[in-house]
């Protein structure tokens, strides 16, 4: 039941219902009341002090079996719903829809592009690479949980010189049975190698730029090379991308939209949006407070701007979206924003639609990496020594346990994936091992573990239906309001892409739990408060593998 709406619908002001309702906060203290309306707002609208808009509205509102009480306090109305009554209607909700408790159909009829993970092929899949790929896996999982069809797309970047680099150092020191038992980490000792020896010949670089050429102009034996690059990549990224949840719709890159650049490099020109400037076309972005945006080199050559304008085009043309969210690190917050520009001039009104979900970037506690000097820190060893790490801490509590190096790997990548989204997308990360692996701190470990300990609750004392109870305690109680914010979580979360919101959530209602499994007696109550007790610690188990559900993380049974 959306309590907000109820009290609002009932608030006697001369004001729209869904203003009432957009008011309506949470105390910081249940003892103040479960919902407040701070009245300091609508001083102005309705011309009178804070104090005494609050005071009338108590006085006014009618409370019944539901909202029990309505009190004026310095300038807020705090709201008391009955505790029976929201405990029932909430897990009754929760047991109805079980794995789909949070979910809707706000989203039916709307398809929405994700752009995420955008790997580079033949370059390795790094720490830098985590956040993109799991914060645009947890989009995308949110707006299918809410009834949109999301479109995944891992946008490779398979066009460029580079491919015309490890051409050349693979013709040069490469070695086709060590680059096949080596995988993507032998591609990328080559290509470290070759800007190593650019360095010391530069006419390295001329010979790149003329096998890149022949790729472009189809030579049947670079065309060979650049399609075993891209298989040995996407055979690699695939297994992490297994290990991580990750699944994608789309696998078009840079090179799908190549034959697609001309129509709109016409449109452009037709459009009177291309100058000339220094042998290049570009489109003047002055005006706006912005650099030119560069359309084609002065070669004739495209970029990453006319490739991105193609495939915005083809997207819109394909999938008809509501929305396209691009996945991408702040630092091309000018990109988007000129390529965002050029589509609106072109008088594409769907280019409102468009959307850069910035987010900070991932670094290790030692330092940062660059792929060209060979200093980077495979996402795959980072997920290797997590789940290694989880392996040690879980047979030191539990020696005794069984799979547990198939619970390990659960709790490993769920740490990594947790680390990445537990705090808000546009903060940089350092990635901690012993920190996202901390079983009491705020961690996908603590929450796991908590799911382990209802379910050891539930085997222990059965499953039980009573959603009914005669009296609810302050611990109880505390438990079933977070359990009721569990949509309003995750449909913030999807509106304001923050994926954190459900993390965050997760540990919160976690702690909650804890605090009343240890204050509580579950299996040694009397009969009726057992059964309910036992009620609310399997909705919260729901809950709890629902909200990890959405960001990627498995819940084991046991650890």
């Amino acid at each position: 039941m959306d309590f907000k709406q109820y009290i609002a619908a009932r608030v006697r002001a001369d004001l729209p219902q869904e203003e009432i309702a957009s008011l309506l906060a949470l105390p910081p203290d249940t003892a103040m009341g479960d919902f407040a309306l701070p009245c300091f707002k609508l001083a102005k609208t309705l011309r009178k002090a804070p104090a005494l808009i609050a005071q009338e509205l108590a006085a006014s509102y009618p409370t019944d079996e539901i909202v029990v009480e309505a009190s004026a306090v310095n300038g807020y109305v705090n709201f008391r719903i009955d505790r029976a009554f929201w405990a029932e209607r909430t897990l009754a909700c929760i047991f109805a829809e079980r794995e789909r408790y949070g979910s809707s159909d706000e989203g039916q009829g709307r398809t929405v592009c994700i752009d995420y993970s955008s790997v580079n092929i033949a370059k390795p899949f790094h720490i830098g690479h985590l956040s993109t790929t799991v914060l645009g896996s947890a989009l995308y999982k949110l707006h299918q949980f809410l009834g949109y069809r999301p479109v995944g797309i891992n946008h490779l970047g398979d066009y460029g010189t580079q491919f015309g680099k490890l051409i050349s150092a693979y013709k040069r020191w490469g070695n086709r049975e060590e680059i096949e038992k080596g995988g993507l980490r032998a591609l990328n000792a080559l290509y470290v190698r070759f800007h190593e020896e650019a360095e010391k010949d530069p006419s390295l670089e001329d010979e790149a730029r003329a096998f890149f050429k022949k790729i472009e102009d189809r030579d049947e034996e670079s065309v060979a090379l650049f399609h075993w690059f891209k298989d040995l990549t996407l055979q690699d990224v695939g297994r992490i991308y297994e290990m991580l949840d990750v699944h994608f719709d789309s696998w078009a890159g840079e090179s799908f939209y190549i034959d697609k650049i001309g129509p709109v490099v016409d449109e452009l020109r037709e459009k009177g949006l291309l100058v000339e400037s220094e042998g290049a076309q570009v489109v003047d972005l002055e005006a706006y407070g912005m650099p030119p945006c560069i359309i084609l080199r002065s070669d004739g050559a495209s970029l990453y701007h006319t490739r991105d304008l193609a495939a915005a085009v083809y997207r819109k043309e394909t999938y008809d979206f509501y929305k396209c969210l691009y996945v991408v690190a702040y630092q091309q917050n000018l990109h988007f924003r000129q390529l965002f520009k050029v589509l609106e001039l072109m008088g594409k009104d769907w280019a409102k639609d468009l959307i850069h979900v910035a987010y900070g970037m991932v670094s290790l506690e030692d330092g940062s990496m660059s792929t060209r000097k060979g200093k980077v820190v495979y996402l795959e060893d980072v997920i290797d020594k997590c789940v290694e790490k989880a392996l040690a801490v879980i047979a030191e509590k539990n020696p005794a346990l069984e799979n547990k190096q198939e619970i390990a790997k659960t709790v490993g990548v769920g740490a990594v994936i947790f680390g990445a989204l537990y705090n808000n997308k546009i903060k940089d990360i350092t990635f901690s091992y012993d920190k996202v692996l901390n079983f009491e701190g705020e961690t996908s470990c603590y929450v796991q573990y908590t799911c382990a300990r209802a379910n050891s609750v539930l085997q222990k004392g059965g499953r039980a239906r009573a959603t009914k109870a005669e009296a609810i305690c302050p611990q109880e109680f505390e438990v079933i309001k977070q359990l009721a914010e569990f949509p309003a979580t995750v449909h913030d979360a999807l509106e304001k892409y923050e994926p954190c919101f459900v993390a965050r959530y997760a540990v919160d209602l976690a702690q909650k739990y804890n605090k009343f499994y240890f204050d509580c007696s579950i299996l040694n109550a009397e009969e009726k408060t057992r059964q309910f007790r036992l009620a609310l610690t399997e909705a919260t188990l729901i809950t709890l593998k629902n909200a990890l559900g959405l960001l990627g993380i498995g819940v084991p049974e046991k650890m």
